[in-house]
C-alpha cells in the first residue's frame, strides 16, 4: 500500500481544538487589557483637560476658566481646543471608550472660580463594556474614581466628585 502525504482528520481536529482551547484562555484577556488601557486614557486625557484649562485661566480667560458657567456639556472643551490647547478628539467628548463634560463656575465675592470635568465608560456591561469606572478631577487636580455600577452611566457632578475616591499616589 502506497503511503499517502498530508493530515489526517484526527489530527486536523486536535489542531482545531487545542486552537480553541488557547482562544478561550486569551480573549477575556485581551479584553480586560483593553478596558485597562481605555481606563488609563480617560485618566490622561482628563489630566489633559486639567492643565489646558489652568493654562486657558492663566492665559485667554484672563482668571476664567473655559465654558460656559452652570452648563454641564462640552462647551469647556470646545473652548479649549479654540485656543489651541487639546486636540479634536477631546473637543468632541468621546475618546477611547469614554464619554466626557465639563463644568466651570465664575468668581463671586464669597468663593474662588472652579471647574471640573468628568467621565464614563460610553458601554458599562457586556463583553464590549469600554471601561469598569467612571472618573473625574476637579479645580484641586486630583482625579478620583467610582466603580458603583449604577453610577457609571451618570457623570460626576461638583458636589459627588469630591466625596468620590481619590487615585494612589497623587
Amino acid at each position: 500500500m502506497k503511503h499517502s502525504k498530508g493530515f489526517s482528520l484526527i489530527e486536523l481536529l486536535l489542531v482545531v481544538v487545542i486552537t480553541g482551547i488557547v482562544a478561550a484562555i486569551a480573549i477575556p484577556n485581551l479584553i480586560s487589557a483593553r478596558r485597562a488601557a481605555n481606563e488609563g486614557s480617560a485618566v490622561s486625557s482628563l489630566r489633559t483637560l486639567f492643565g489646558a484649562n489652568v493654562s486657558f485661566a492663566a492665559t485667554a480667560g484672563s482668571g476664567r476658566y473655559a465654558g460656559t458657567a452652570g452648563t454641564v456639556g462640552t462647551s469647556s472643551m470646545a473652548e479649549l481646543y479654540t485656543a489651541n490647547l487639546i486636540d479634536g478628539v477631546l473637543r468632541d467628548g468621546e475618546k477611547s471608550g469614554y464619554s466626557f463634560v465639563g463644568d466651570s463656575t465664575l468668581t463671586t465675592p464669597t468663593a474662588q472660580a472652579t471647574f471640573y470635568f468628568a467621565t464614563n465608560p460610553a458601554t458599562t456591561t457586556g463583553v464590549l463594556a469600554t471601561g469598569t469606572n467612571r472618573f473625574g478631577i476637579g479645580s484641586d487636580g486630583v482625579v478620583r474614581y467610582d466603580s458603583t455600577a449604577a453610577a457609571l452611566a451618570i457623570p460626576f457632578d461638583a458636589a459627588t466628585l469630591l466625596t468620590a475616591q481619590p487615585i494612589g499616589n497623587q
